[in-house]
């Protein structure tokens, strides 16, 4: 019974990586403003892409990128060269706003998350709040992106360029939020 399960395993662990490498061979080449992507294109910020384009997999695509593009060409062209870069003390933008908060741990659980511009010259500027549980985490939140020490702005073509960012913050750090009242009606 024993040697039965494992091979049942064995085989079912073969299989998954046969799938998993016909799966990978079967995705298309992406290149992210003219460099090849060594993964897929999840990870990019969908407000920072201009412009998708695709390819078909044929013999012009094929020429021109090689063997590589034998399922299709995605090219994808980003609204800079360089993204904005948030420099302090190698903390990311959302860790830096939460640092400068004063939440106290026996406070409720709060969330804010706000759209903000970096501006070409550097400067962080709200647009709009998403969702706000707190109104006074977001005017501690808000205070806080506006006393942050400037970006390096996006860089398209040698010049700076406005670029967006969405800032999630929830305090006190891993508190869980409560969960919301539901009205059922009968």
């Amino acid at each position: 019974m024993e040697r039965t399960i494992v091979s049942v395993f064995v085989f079912l662990a073969g299989l998954l990586s046969g799938v998993t490498a016909t799966w990978a061979q079967q995705q298309p080449l992406y290149i992210v403003n003219g460099q090849p992507a060594a993964e897929g294109i999840d990870r990019i910020p969908p407000e920072d892409i201009e412009r998708i384009e695709t390819l078909p997999a044929d013999e012009e695509t094929i020429a021109r990128y090689g063997l590589q593009a034998s399922n299709g060409v995605v090219l994808v062209t980003l609204r800079y060269d360089e993204p904005a870069r948030f420099d302090a003390d190698g903390m990311t933008f959302g860790e830096y706003i939460a640092r400068q908060v004063e939440w106290k741990a026996d406070e409720p659980a709060a969330r804010v998350v706000l759209r903000y511009t970096v501006t070409p010259e550097g400067r962080t500027v709200v647009g709009a709040a998403l969702e706000s549980t707190d109104n006074r985490l977001k005017r501690r939140v808000l205070k806080a992106v506006e006393e942050a020490p400037d970006w390096h702005p996006a860089m398209k073509e040698g010049l700076p360029v406005a670029s967006e960012g969405v800032l999630r913050i929830q305090l006190p750090e891993g508190k869980p939020m409560p969960r919301q009242m539901e009205l059922v009606l009968y």
